[in-house]
């Protein structure tokens, strides 16, 4: 007989993706059921990068540490053209300013799925694995799911959620029937993880360029660890090439033109880039995240990233639906805010990665000619470090054009609503240390002539635990932020950003604000 479990959300698959809506559901007490067709997590590294600000997602709940402690820190990036050094880039300097994790992290697919999985098994939880999505429905109430175990048992779940998080492949995409639209780049790429001896700078990544061909050779972290990326145009007419790794190591070696031995290969694979997103990422109570919704090439790093984002966009929306707080109304500026950033970024990996694989004779040009000396040129100016940092690390990510951020306030400061509640010491302490409780945050920057102990007052008799309420003082880093020396308030969204900015010192805005969106307690 088909059992049948009540929960409050469903998650299929249990990638970096699911793992992480899973872990911030745990922050906001909601329950879920997640699963995974796979035996456990991927002993394959996979995906390579984290970026600042999927540390400082991660900080929230204390993993960042861990994941930096077991990753590699990358800083450096050494261009080469043929056997020769091209250029030397130091971004050691980038974000110090701008994240508390001012640089790129190397920490595989694996480490993050680990990470993520005994944050759960710490909490109480699990994943069903060997288990798959057989069937789904859904009505005004909720979602009923099949599940179909390796032993070929099934089970019902029903819940008031579902969230597909199940891969470029996604059943879940499938079964609502949602078409994934986008292109396949014909060129063959490779990628393997290796021990080679290699005559290396320590915490530096090598983007080696050829003619028609790159590699880049990346650190990670264990005793002469490499990840090996690049592309073999000679099989790029061919549908499915059998390549051998004495081949992708015949080019790697043509291209660096230095000594290198390759010792040992613990994992290789060839693979064509993909660059494709769902329609919508919602329809009625299912949602996709992650590469169920959208895929791209692995310029900058940027897949893995995304969907964990992704997660910390809608575990918040969900869970403050379920909890009473919101209407469901809110829900919809999940696709509203993400499927707008997913084209944004399809769109700019596109351009990095022809930019860095091209064959056209202009950008072999501008590769060769071009790039070296506009590298080391661009990377002299502090104006381009605090471009080129958010840009990268994600911290740059904006919701301005969203219906949660209100702009009426914010025309005469340097930060947006919408944009990521910039990063400084308060009192040598990190200001998102303030922000870790996963509700709103109503923050008065003061130059210190009120306590305002009446607005938190009212704040706390009106709105009870869903918004918190911290006073900082204006100077001096915070009037060099926001570019106003006169005092001002900041609603905080549950995923620190910016919902408005405001000069007025009552509450009557933040009520407007939160009427529009959130059930008046």
């Amino acid at each position: 007989m088909e059992t049948v479990t009540k929960t409050s959300v469903i998650i299929v698959g249990a990638g970096p993706t699911g793992l992480s809506v899973a872990v911030q559901l745990i922050r906001y007490g909601i329950d879920f059921v997640i699963f995974d067709k796979k035996e456990g997590v991927t002993e394959l590294s996979k995906a390579l990068v984290v970026h600042a600000r999927t540390l400082e997602i991660y900080d929230q709940v204390s993993l960042a540490q861990k994941a930096v402690q077991g990753g590699e820190i990358v800083q450096k990036v050494v261009l080469m053209h043929s056997g020769k050094i091209s250029a030397r880039l130091d971004f050691s300097g980038f974000g110090g300013r701008l994240s508390p994790f001012p640089f790129l992290l190397v920490f595989e697919q694996s480490k993050n799925e680990r990470l993520l999985y005994e944050h759960l098994q710490r909490n109480g939880k699990d994943v069903q694995w060997q288990t798959e999505l057989e069937s789904l429905t859904q009505d005004a109430d909720g979602v009923k799911a099949v599940l179909k175990a390796a032993n070929g048992e099934t089970q019902m779940i029903e819940a008031r959620y579902l969230v597909g998080c199940d891969g470029a492949s996604s059943q879940t995409r499938h079964l609502l029937g949602l078409p994934f639209e986008g292109s396949t780049h014909p060129r063959l790429f490779y990628v393997a993880d290796v021990e080679m001896e290699f005559q290396a700078d320590e915490a530096t990544f090598y983007p080696v360029l050829g003619y028609d061909s790159f590699v880049l050779i990346v650190p990670i972290q264990g005793e002469k660890r490499w990840r090996l990326i690049g592309n073999m145009p000679e099989y790029n007419d061919q549908v499915s090439p059998e390549v051998t790794f004495d081949q992708v190591e015949n080019k790697v070696k043509q291209l660096v033109q230095q000594p290198i031995e390759i010792t040992y290969v613990r994992w290789f694979s060839t693979y064509k880039v993909h660059t494709r997103h769902a329609e919508t990422f919602s329809i009625g109570r299912c949602f996709l995240a992650g590469d169920a919704a959208h895929i791209h090439t692995p310029a900058g790093g940027q897949g893995m990233n995304t969907g964990i984002q992704d997660a910390y966009n809608l575990a918040w929306k969900i869970a403050f639906v379920l909890r009473g707080y919101a209407e469901d109304s809110l829900l919809d500026t999940y696709n509203e805010e993400r499927l707008a950033n997913a084209k944004r970024l399809l769109q700019t990996t596109d351009q990095f990665f022809d930019v860095a694989a091209g064959d056209q004779w202009y950008l072999r040009f501008f590769r060769d000619n071009i790039l070296p000396s506009l590298a080391s040129f661009v990377t002299q100016f502090s104006a381009a470090k605090e471009f080129l940092f958010p840009m990268v690390s994600q911290i740059g990510l904006n919701y301005r054009d969203s219906s949660l951020s209100k702009h009426q306030g914010d025309h005469d400061f340097e930060v947006k609503a919408g944009d990521r509640m910039p990063y400084f010491l308060v009192d040598g302490a990190n200001v998102y240390d303030k922000l870790c409780a996963p509700k709103f945050h109503l923050l008065i920057f003061s130059d210190g002539e009120h306590g305002y102990q009446d607005l938190k007052s009212e704040l706390e008799k009106e709105y009870g635990d869903l918004i918190d309420f911290q006073v900082i003082a204006l100077y001096p880093r915070v009037v060099e932020i926001f570019g106003k020396n006169q005092p001002f308030k900041v609603l905080l969204r549950p995923d620190n950003y910016i919902g408005f900015i405001s000069t007025e010192v009552s509450l009557e805005d933040l009520k407007a604000y939160l009427n529009t969106f959130v059930k008046h307690s």
